[in-house]
């Protein structure tokens, strides 16, 4: 009986497929009393640590179950409202084109022909008939049918998985779900690391690591970012007057995950491991030969679906956003991320909340960037598109307020409508007269957020092709709808004529980039954010990378990342190689501080620098960005600091590594107010009133706020990483440019003045400076300036086409 009682204190593991460590399937785990649930050796820890993760982003198992009951009442309300308008609406009676007359005993000989809604529904038994006389709708009835118990069965496997992941937090985490609000994932992520000291949730492993858990939640994602990231994919299209075209579509990205990841015939043989003659190097052909064929099928199968997937397509977008653009029309005209663009900027290791969050902050300057760039001849149409347009509105509108009987005239309410969307989209195209045009400016802003842009943007900021690119990461609302409806039709031969033929370099790129890490499985090799397999020497790698020109990151990508996940996850250990690389960088950051100007300095002019960028809302993390941003721009146009004395020329990079080394030394937000540095002590312009936030927060203020604050602060931090490492790269692989436009900047600023002349050239010449910002526009013919001056005097309005440039 003793025995008894000492065995359950263990429990046997079972056959667990291949998560186990070879040699370890009948190791014995001691489980603590108490804590004898389902949670230790997770059979599948990819899928729990998803779900656990997915919980705590949608709010709680009460947000996640609503939303997936919804999800099965909107397919069944689309469904059965398309049958109902198709097989039971009476559309002559409903347009008037069959007189209808109630003869009812008291009914007003005037209401006798008026048409009632009634009138044009087909009762209940004629509308039965009509659809079993069809066999087409019924055959398409049953379809929908089918994929709905699909989906009922899937979400209530979903209720089952995620009460699990409830009680799972309640019982192991100990967060209550009135109080999980309230808590960051990196708080979670830190109770999931002290659990598993308790029980083994992974038994191959005694500790798991912030870059483990990353791991098992973006297996799959990080690949597709390499990919991505090595132009492998998605497939580009050459298409006449559009030119390079990249689609990329929910609906095709889901055939790509299919093919490479969890689909029949798949490269994976489970969800952690790549299956083992993927990693052999002699039968590549023969493995290719095989991809070509499992795609060919898929696009075959696309092919066939695509009639129901495209109805499906039409009709859901037509009930989402019609009444959008009824009630918005310019809502086509705003812009969003594109699933490319998520793709292209998303850092290897960065979970979903966090890239949203980088992107949000990103829209604004990228959406400045966009709107710089107008078509004059296009601002001509649309300006005399709207002037006709809205005369006519104008007297229709009139008329209705005089008489509203004219409403009743046929087709007058939809001329009305229709006018009125046409000013909204012709206005869209009209720019601002006010908008000041900075190009390079804005760009820089830009890539304090999104953290990458191709070295050819740099210089090149007012060109149309810069702007074509930009616009394939940041599209219109109106292509995203335009290209998911086309995204059916269009699959297919994408799989079929364009995807065979990289089968092999999918296969060469497979073996080439997975490792296994115990613990862990098969991963990109890129995920471990390797400085010595995957650097790159023009981005501080330097003496520390073996990689080879095909094993290198594009566009810093390794060396951003892992910067990126150091700033993110403060307490994770990097390996010694990435220890190297960031020692050498905070030294780098330390030695260019030095020349560069004081914090104290840059706090100073923090008002001035974001009322530069239009930033009306700015919290303190932004203002200390934006001057760093701003302050070449200050110092190259011969402004004036608040002491009214010229301020020693300075570059976006030497600004950022005065800034960076202050919060190095600061380690803001957990140090005391006597710790931090004389730049950035609280009674600075910018921190006073967040140093005050930071300091009484413990006291005064929720854990949420604290962390909210906290995270803004490392956002910024990472800002200023991107920017510094971006200027030094550029010194690195076009001194000679950069070196070049400091001097036009200098030059510029001889326009203004010549005080501290000998000063100035003294200190550019003894430093390598990165690129910065032309101000062109500023030497203007006085003629011109006489010109506008009588304008403004005389309140006219300006010449068209006329534009500021800074």
């Amino acid at each position: 009986m003793a025995n008894l009682e000492a065995y359950q204190e263990y429990q046997r593991i079972e056959d667990f497929e291949e998560d186990s460590p070879p040699g370890e399937e009948d190791l014995l785990v001691h489980v603590p009393e108490g804590l004898k649930d389902s949670w230790h050796h997770i059979k599948n820890l990819d899928n729990f640590f998803t779900r656990i993760y997915h919980f705590h982003q949608k709010n709680g198992f009460a947000c996640m179950m609503l939303s997936e009951f919804f999800e099965l009442v909107q397919f069944l309300f689309v469904v059965t409202f398309t049958t109902f308008l198709v097989n039971c609406v009476e559309y002559d009676v409903l347009f008037a084109n069959r007189a209808v007359n109630h003869t009812g005993p008291g009914q007003n000989p005037l209401d006798r022909n008026k048409v009632t809604l009634p009138d044009a529904i087909l009762p209940s038994q004629q509308c039965t008939q009509r659809i079993q006389e069809n066999s087409w709708i019924i055959f398409l009835l049953i379809m929908a049918a089918i994929f709905w118990i699909y989906r009922l069965v899937k979400v209530f496997c979903n209720v089952l998985s995620y009460w699990e992941i409830r009680q799972f937090y309640i019982k192991a985490l100990k967060i209550q779900m009135d109080e999980l609000c309230n808590f960051t994932w990196q708080e979670v992520q830190d109770r999931l690391i002290s659990l598993q000291r308790e029980q083994q949730m992974c038994i191959h492993k005694k500790e798991l690591t912030e870059l483990d858990i990353y791991h098992r939640i973006l297996r799959f994602k990080n690949y597709m970012v390499a990919m991505i990231n090595k132009s492998l994919l998605p497939v580009q299209l050459q298409l006449p007057l559009l030119g390079n075209v990249v689609f990329l579509t929910q609906g095709l990205k889901y055939n790509f995950e299919l093919i490479l990841f969890w689909g029949p015939g798949s490269l994976f043989q489970n969800k952690w491991n790549l299956h083992p003659k993927y990693k052999r190097n002699g039968n590549r052909l023969e493995l290719a030969q095989q991809l070509s064929r499992v795609i060919l099928l898929m696009g075959l199968a696309n092919l066939l679906l695509c009639p129901f997937i495209l109805v499906w397509q039409v009709l859901y977008a037509f009930f989402s956003y019609t009444e959008v653009i009824r009630r918005e029309p310019g809502s086509l005209g705003a812009r969003r991320w594109s699933l490319y663009g998520h793709l292209y900027l998303r850092h290897f290791n960065e979970l979903d909340h966090e890239l949203h969050g980088r992107l949000g902050r990103g829209y604004k300057p990228t959406s400045k960037y966009m709107n710089s760039f107008t078509s004059p001849l296009l601002t001509v149409l649309a300006k005399n598109v709207a002037f006709f347009s809205g005369s006519v509105l104008a007297v229709l509108i009139a008329l209705t307020v005089y008489d509203e009987d004219v409403l009743t005239v046929q087709h007058i309410l939809t001329a009305i409508t229709v006018l009125g969307v046409v000013i909204t989209i012709t206005r869209s195209f009209i720019p601002d007269e006010h908008m000041v045009w900075c190009p390079e400016q804005l760009l820089q802003c830009m890539l304090a957020h999104i953290h990458y842009m191709p070295d050819h943007w740099r210089g090149s900021a007012n060109k149309s092709e810069t702007r074509d690119e930009v616009a394939q990461l940041f599209q219109y609302k109106a292509v995203f709808i335009l290209e998911e409806l086309l995204s059916p039709i269009v699959t297919p031969f994408i799989l079929i004529f364009l995807l065979r033929n990289k089968s092999l370099e999918i296969i060469d790129f497979f073996r080439n980039f997975t490792v296994e890490v115990v613990g862990v499985g098969d991963i990109c090799s890129f995920a471990q954010m390797d400085i010595r397999r995957h650097g790159n020497p023009t981005w501080m790698s330097a003496g520390q990378t073996e990689a080879s020109v095909y094993q290198q990151a594009e566009n810093g990508k390794t060396e951003l990342s892992l910067m990126h996940f150091t700033i993110k996850n403060p307490r994770w250990q990097p390996p010694q190689e990435s220890s190297v690389f960031i020692s050498q960088l905070k030294e780098k950051v330390q030695h260019d501080a030095q020349s560069g100007p004081s914090t104290q300095l840059l706090l100073s002019e923090a008002p001035l620098c974001t009322s530069l960028q239009s930033n009306e809302s700015a919290t303190g993390p932004d203002n200390l960005l934006a001057s760093v941003l701003a302050h070449p721009i200050l110092t190259a146009s011969g402004l004036q600091g608040r002491d009214h004395h010229f301020i020693p020329p300075s570059t976006a990079a030497s600004a950022a590594a005065s800034v960076l080394a202050s919060l190095s030394a600061s380690q803001l937000p957990h140090t005391s107010r006597s710790r931090l540095p004389s730049s950035i002590h609280p009674e600075s312009t910018m921190y006073r009133s967040d140093r005050t936030i930071i300091d009484s927060m413990s006291n005064s203020e929720s854990r949420s706020r604290s962390h909210a604050l906290y995270s803004e602060f490392a956002s910024a931090e990472m800002s200023l990483h991107a920017i510094y490492m971006h200027e030094l790269h550029q010194q690195n692989f076009h001194p000679q440019r950069s070196s070049g436009q400091w001097q036009s900047a200098v030059q510029m600023r001889d326009l203004h003045t010549n005080t501290g002349l000998q000063a100035h050239r003294g200190l550019g010449s003894s430093m390598s400076m990165p690129t910065v910002v032309h101000l062109g526009g500023w030497e203007e013919e006085e003629e011109e300036e006489d010109e506008d001056d009588q304008e403004i005097n005389s309140g006219s309005t300006p010449k068209q086409g006329t534009r500021s440039s800074c």
